[in-house]
């Protein structure tokens, strides 16, 4: 198998090689490039149709090649009549000139090896289409192979020829002798072109009314390639050795039947015998029934079978085949009319374009890409008519594949970009810029698409001006973003700051909120949003736009505008815009409503990081005061797991803090304390410690030296002391049974907390004890109480801590020794001299003297609270603590 592809390469490399070779000798080559093996035509389909460009100019053209090899087989007088047969054929051509005839572009060169001449270019030949590929390479190429053919093709080629033969009869006085669908040429815009004049037949009379052809009598023994085509030869030629006009109509009819019958001809003739063939022939057409023509259209069958008819002078002429229903096909009128443009004028042009966009959709893509686009565009050198053509242009490029946008189309248009008159083709180009960006590269964007709406934008027209504002939205997420940002923003603002209308400042405005969404967000605060400042104008329409911009950036989800720039930019620019005189209720409104948003937002997202940040001091201090607590435990000092202890060995009170069991025992309670504090708590832990900071940064308080010598003795004197001063009191009545046995204080703080209270100036130094105060340095002023409040606060039934005092077991003193009062202690005792020394250091030259009023002011409480363990933890110090703070409060002042 691979050696039989490599001998079928090598043959076709061969044959390939040769026809080169032998056109590379002609002198057509000095001229023309020959390129591709593309179709085969005329006579026998002995011209080879080569793919050509021309030097000098590059235009494209089709390359006929005879190569002469193919009549070796015949003898030197055979292969001159072939070659003059040939020669006649091209030569007769090129002295015709008519659209439906092929137009030759260079006239016939003889060598050695071949004759050739261009031609415009060439698809392939009616013959190749309909399945004949004599004469083509090896390898057929799809563009015929595929080839098919649309009705509108059929009908309107077939109309071409009956107007190439009308061409013929009617001005030329010729017969054509020998049309066949070999001498049907489809051009590169798919036009069927008649060639092949080997055997005209001019008229010898050609000025009067009736011509006469002289016609040869058939020759057997002729070659093959110096007669015509018997199958498609009317039977006059052969029967009667006659000719004349309607002998070409026969031939048009048997081409009728060819091209709806897929290339098979009516009547197939035995060269051999061509006598008997068209005898017979003669017979069967006048018996011709529409069972043998089912395959052509009716609407044609009975004009086909006139063309076939024996008798010549039934048959129809070119011109009244031209004007049959069968052509009044609306594809079919619309492709003759391209054809005959140039015989129009504009206004004719001008009407026909604007009916074209509902002609376009009925054609096939084929025939506009090949027939209609190239007469269009064509069109683009009159700028008077690129306004009607450029729309179906466009339209058509909507059909088309990139890539045949971008070989058929876009070099057309390239000039078009830059035309700025009439002022149509740049409203049209707007309204199809979509289509424009989709389809054309980035490169051609860039230097011919964006270029031509920057004009647009600084064009002197408001009108051009409106709408290219109107129609960037629609493709803006089509422009790439430095193009966008660096070039189309600029002159849109350019546009709203510097023009003077109205409209278009406020299309300014529009466009913009419109394509924001296309915008990082920080080129929109800080290039879009000030520039909004700079807007001098106060119409309601542009103060209604602004606020639309402010809207849009704020609201939406990749953009929005930071806290900083609310509070700063927008909001101060914002609000005097919103009691502008112009405005009416419902735009203030909008305004308001989007001033309290941005207002809501505002305070939300502060609050919230102000939150934040709180919680993470608060927290990084609770870590600090953890760390403390664990270095604490880690050194194991005496009473060191209490913060009150902490405070008072600070500032001098050892002596409230003994180091007994029961110490060690709220070391133990105190500690599990923290091991399970929460957030809360170790948010008051905090504040604590912070009131402990401050106490140790004041200079602490001198206690009176107190020495004692007899822990029993000390006890008793500040028992004595302490229930003298309490006696003092008038209001004051305590009975001693009314005292539990099991009823103590639960530590010294607590009932120190208890004692400190506010009172006016006259009575600062009366009452005050000279027991514990003097070594605390508290002042403890005197006070009254109601019986009821007396009972209330050491006696009565009810649990502790609900209101009511409670006081803890003896040993949180363990060297006091509580002494029942006598029974007259209910009663007013004599008063005492007061002992003055304890005020000696907070009175003394030192510090300023203080009222107790003035005292009361400096917020004692945030004093107490950093003795006051976190709520809700475990023990009983909460609920003392807890007890006696609510008596501070409930006291009399």
């Amino acid at each position: 198998m691979e050696s039989m592809l490599n001998k079928l390469k090598s043959t076709v490399t061969k044959v390939t090689a040769d026809v080169t070779s032998a056109v590379m000798g002609n002198p057509v080559t000095r001229e023309f490039d020959v390129g591709r093996h593309v179709a085969s035509g005329g006579n026998g389909l002995a011209w080879k149709i080569f793919n050509g460009t021309k030097k000098s100019t590059k235009q494209e053209v089709a390359v006929f090649v005879f190569d002469k090899k193919l009549i070796d087989k015949y003898q030197k007088f055979e292969k001159d009549q072939i070659i003059d047969s040939l020669k006649r054929g091209v030569q007769q051509l090129t002295r015709l000139r008519h659209p439906r005839l092929l137009t030759v572009q260079h006239p016939l060169e003889e060598s050695r090896d071949c004759l050739a001449f261009c031609t415009e270019p060439v698809c392939a030949s009616l013959a190749n289409v309909l399945g004949n590929w004599e004469n083509l390479p090896s390898t057929v190429s799809p563009d015929i192979k595929d080839y098919k053919l649309y009705d509108v093709e059929t009908k309107y080629g077939l109309l071409q020829v009956s107007e190439g033969l009308s061409f013929l009869h009617s001005s030329v006085k010729m017969v054509h002798g020998n049309l066949t669908p070999e001498n049907i040429i489809l051009n590169k815009t798919g036009a069927w072109k008649i060639m092949g004049f080997d055997f005209c037949i001019p008229s010898t009379n050609p000025s009067e009314q009736e011509p006469k052809f002289p016609c040869k009598e058939w020759d057997p023994n002729l070659p093959s390639l110096c007669l015509p085509n018997p199958e498609y030869l009317a039977p006059e030629y052969i029967l009667s050795v006659s000719c004349e006009t309607a002998s070409d109509m026969y031939s048009l009819g048997a081409v009728f039947y060819a091209v709806f019958n897929k290339g098979k001809p009516i009547f197939e003739v035995n060269k051999q015998d061509i006598y008997k063939s068209f005898s017979r022939q003669l017979d069967q057409l006048s018996r011709l029934g529409s069972s043998s023509l089912q395959n052509i259209p009716e609407e044609v069958r009975e004009h086909v079978k006139l063309l076939l008819n024996v008798t010549p002078t039934v048959r129809p002429d070119a011109d009244q085949m031209t004007k049959i229903p069968f052509f009044d096909d609306v594809g079919a009128v619309t492709l003759q009319y391209f054809d005959s443009l140039f015989q129009r004028d504009n206004l004719q042009k001008s009407q026909f374009f604007k009916g074209l966009p509902k002609v376009l959709p009925k054609l096939p893509k084929r025939v506009i890409v090949q027939r209609i686009l190239p007469c269009l565009t064509s069109e683009f050198v009159n700028p008077d008519m690129v306004p009607f053509v450029l729309p179906n242009v466009l339209l058509i490029a909507e059909e088309c594949t990139k890539e045949e946008y971008v070989k058929l189309i876009l070099p057309e248009l390239g000039p078009v970009f830059k035309q700025q008159e009439p002022i149509q083709i740049l409203l049209i180009f707007l309204q199809k810029m979509d289509l424009l960006l989709t389809k054309t590269p980035a490169d051609e964007i860039k230097n011919s698409v964006l270029p031509m709406v920057y004009r647009a934008l600084e064009a002197p027209s408001i009108q051009i001006q409106e709408l290219c504002l109107n129609i960037i939205p629609t493709f803006a997420n089509l422009i790439d973003y430095p193009s966008m940002k660096n070039s189309l923003i600029p002159r849109i603002k350019n546009a709203c700051l510097q023009t003077s209308s109205l409209a278009v400042r406020v299309n300014s405005l529009v466009c913009l909120g419109k394509i924001l969404e296309y915008l990082d967000k920080w080129f929109v605060l800080d290039d879009i949003l000030p520039f909004l400042q700079q807007i001098p104008s106060k119409e309601p329409a542009v103060l209604m736009g602004i606020l639309g911009i402010y809207k849009c950036t704020f609201t939406h989800k990749k953009l929005g505008i930071t806290k900083e720039q609310l509070a700063g930019k927008v909001l101060p620019h914002l609000i005097p815009l919103s009691i502008e005189n112009n405005l009416n209720f419902n735009q203030f409104n909008s305004f308001i409503s989007v001033i309290k948003e941005m207002l809501h937002r505002l305070e939300v997202e502060h609050k919230t990081k102000l939150e934040q940040l709180h919680i993470m001091q608060e927290q990084q201090k609770s870590l600090d005061i953890t760390n403390q607590m664990n270095t604490s435990e880690e050194t194991k000092l005496p009473n060191a797991g209490s913060q009150i202890d902490k405070v008072f060995n600070n500032i001098g009170t050892d002596l409230l803090t003994g180091s007994g069991s029961d110490s060690k025992e709220n070391g133990v309670q105190n500690t599990q304390k923290r091991a399970s504090l929460t957030l809360e708590e170790k948010q008051k832990l905090a504040k604590e410690q912070e009131q402990a900071q401050k106490l140790k940064s004041q200079q602490p308080l001198k206690p009176q030296a107190h020495t004692p010598v007899v822990p029993v003795k000390q006890t008793k004197d500040l028992t004595e002391t302490l229930m003298d001063n309490m006696s003092s009191l008038t209001s004051l009545s305590i009975n001693t049974p009314q005292i539990s046995a099991s009823t103590s204080f639960s530590s010294v703080p607590s009932m120190g907390m208890g004692m400190v209270f506010s009172t006016p100036v006259d009575n600062t130094k009366r009452n005050l004890t000279n027991g514990l105060t003097a070594n605390m340095g508290f002042q403890t002023p005197p006070f009254s109480l109601p019986a009821s409040a007396n009972q209330h606060l050491f006696s009565g039934p009810g649990t502790p801590g609900a209101g009511q005092m409670t006081l803890g077991t003896p040993s949180s003193l363990p060297n006091l020794h509580t002494r029942r009062p006598s029974a007259g202690m209910s009663q007013q005792t004599p008063h005492r001299p007061t002992d003055m020394s304890a005020l000696d250091s907070l009175f003394g030259p030192q510090k300023p003297k203080v009222s107790m009023n003035q005292l009361s002011q400096q917020k004692p409480n945030q004093w107490l609270n950093q003795f006051v363990p976190p709520q809700g933890s475990p023990g009983t110090g909460s609920s003392v603590m807890g007890t006696q703070l609510n008596m501070v409060h409930t006291f009399p002042m």
